[in-house]
């Protein structure tokens, strides 16, 4: 488990291939209870490649020192992160 929001990571490897190869992260929020964005592919088997772009949004609660995941929302691609991003953005600026 990760002591601080730097060595957080969704990469994962499973037999030698990498099966989830984390792009980038963004910090939300920090504290006993952080928030973290993900950008990130997954290895396709049957297509021997990697998915297009895919997100994720992870909360990490920090307990006796470490990291543990508490829960996820996973973004299944540009077109949902797009429809995700404009609705956020008009109910912000309603506010």
């Amino acid at each position: 488990m990760a002591e601080t929001i730097d060595e957080i990571t969704i990469n994962y490897e499973e037999d030698g291939i990498q099966v989830v190869k984390e792009l980038e992260k963004e910090v939300l929020t920090k504290g006993a209870w952080s928030t973290i964005i993900f950008k990130y592919q997954q290895w396709e088997k049957a297509k021997n490649q990697y998915s297009e772009d895919k997100y994720t949004i992870r909360r990490y609660r920090k307990m006796k020192g470490a990291y543990s995941p508490q829960s996820k929302f996973n973004i299944s691609g540009k077109k949902q992160a797009g429809q995700l991003a404009e609705i956020l953005k008009k109910w912000s600026e309603e506010s």
